[in-house]
């Protein structure tokens, strides 16, 4: 039998990136998503962003297509914008926020799950079923695009706490220009 030392790491990179307090690259999926309201999971920092609701969505989405690739389903795919980041409402409220982040958090098991029933790592270097990259390919893809989206959150939440408060740089982008307007301009996303 081969071992599964390199599974191994990945589950606990999955783990670590998901829910880990101690991450050294800074805070996890979970962490993230801590203090997130319903009201500032469904706003837009500007016209052309997704707001923190359908990045949830995305993620889960990604999630369940490693999970069907894993179970061998070569015909699973994310081929529309609905299945990619949802069709959410406009205004998120508390049980579709609720929803959401227990979508994640199931998808997240679920992979778990489908890891945790491989015996060895020799899975990992096989193609998976209708694409062309491995299993260790796209598992520490998921991992990468995890970092990628929490990172996208954080911000998120930052800029909507700024608008909410209202930037002390109104000043400066009336000076300096800003490719969003003025702070003022954005009320209407409140």
């Amino acid at each position: 039998m081969v071992p599964n030392d390199e599974l191994i790491r990945i589950i606990d990179l999955l783990n670590t990136t998901y829910e880990s307090e101690e991450a050294w690259h800074g805070p996890s999926v979970v962490e993230a998503l801590r203090e997130v309201t319903p009201d500032m999971a469904g706003r837009r920092i500007s016209p052309n962003t997704h707001t923190i609701a359908e990045l949830v969505f995305h993620m889960t989405s990604w999630r369940i297509f490693c999970v069907k690739k894993m179970q061998g389903d070569a015909t699973f795919d994310i081929t529309t914008p609905e299945k990619n980041f949802g069709a959410l409402p406009d205004k998120i409220d508390d049980f579709e926020w609720e929803a959401l982040e227990m979508e994640l958090s199931l998808s997240q098991e679920e992979l778990i799950n489908e890891l945790d029933k491989r015996d060895d790592d020799e899975f990992l270097e096989d193609i998976v079923p209708g694409r062309d990259y491995t299993y260790y390919d796209m598992l520490h893809g998921i991992i990468n695009h995890d970092l990628y989206h929490t990172g996208q959150i954080m911000i998120l939440k930052k800029a909507l706490a700024f608008n909410r408060a209202g930037s002390r740089y109104e000043d400066d982008e009336d000076q300096y220009g800003s490719p969003f307007g003025s702070s003022s301009e954005h009320d209407d996303f409140y």
